[in-house]
C-alpha cells in the first residue's frame, strides 16, 4: 500500500517528468532547427511559454542554443531532485544540486534520443514518407543524429543500418557515461531512477 509520500512522490516526479520533457524538447526543437509550425511544435512552445518569456528577458541565446530554454529545464530538474529527495527523507545538499541535475537532463536528452530513433525506424517500415506532424518532428529530431553515421556507414542497397550504430553510441553513453558521471558527482544511489 502507497504512503502519503510515495503517492506524492509518483505525483511530483511525474508531472514534473512530464513537464521537464516539453521544456528539453523545447530546448532540442531549437536546436535541430524544426519547423515551428508544426502543430505540435506549437504546443510546446505554448506549453513552455509561460516560465520562459521571464526568463528570455534575462538570458540570452548563445552560440545559436536556447539558453533560457535550458536553464528552465536545469531549474525544473534541480527542484524536481531537491523534493523528491525532501519527501525520501534525505537531507538536500544545494551544492551538488546542479551537477546532478545537469546529468539527469543529459540522461534526458539521450532517453529522447533514443525513442525518437525508435519511432523514426518503426514509421520507416509501417509508414514511409508520412507527412503526419508528429512523423516529420521525428524526423527532424533524429536526423542530426543520424546524418554523421550516414555519412560514414554506405547504404546497402537500400538499407539504412545507420540508426544502429546510433543506438549502440547511446547505449555506451546512457550505461557507461551517466553512471561514472553520477557516481564522481556522489550523485546518491538510485537517484537517477527517481528521477
Amino acid at each position: 500500500m502507497l504512503g502519503f509520500n510515495d503517492a506524492a512522490i509518483f505525483i511530483i516526479k511525474t508531472l514534473g517528468s512530464l513537464y521537464l520533457l516539453i521544456v528539453l524538447l523545447r530546448f532540442i526543437l531549437q536546436l535541430v532547427r524544426a519547423n515551428f509550425y508544426n502543430p505540435l511544435c506549437q504546443f510546446i512552445v505554448k506549453a513552455t511559454q509561460p516560465l520562459l518569456k521571464p526568463l528570455r528577458r534575462v538570458i540570452p541565446s548563445m552560440f545559436g542554443l536556447d539558453m533560457s530554454s535550458l536553464v528552465l529545464a536545469l531549474i525544473v530538474q534541480m527542484l524536481l531532485i531537491a523534493v523528491i529527495l525532501l519527501l525520501k527523507g534525505f537531507q538536500v545538499d544545494w551544492l551538488f544540486l546542479v551537477p546532478w541535475a545537469l546529468i539527469a537532463i543529459f540522461a534526458l536528452f539521450l532517453n529522447i534520443l533514443f525513442y525518437a530513433m525508435i519511432i523514426s525506424v518503426i514509421l520507416s517500415w509501417v509508414a514511409p514518407g508520412s507527412h503526419n506532424p508528429g512523423a516529420e518532428l521525428v524526423a527532424q529530431i533524429t536526423e542530426p543524429v543520424l546524418a554523421p553515421f550516414r555519412r560514414m556507414i554506405p547504404n546497402l542497397g537500400g538499407l539504412d543500418i545507420s540508426p544502429i550504430f546510433a543506438f549502440i553510441v547511446i547505449q555506451l553513453l546512457q550505461s557507461w557515461l551517466i553512471p561514472r558521471l553520477a557516481y564522481y558527482a556522489f550523485m546518491p544511489n538510485g537517484l537517477l531512477g527517481l528521477i
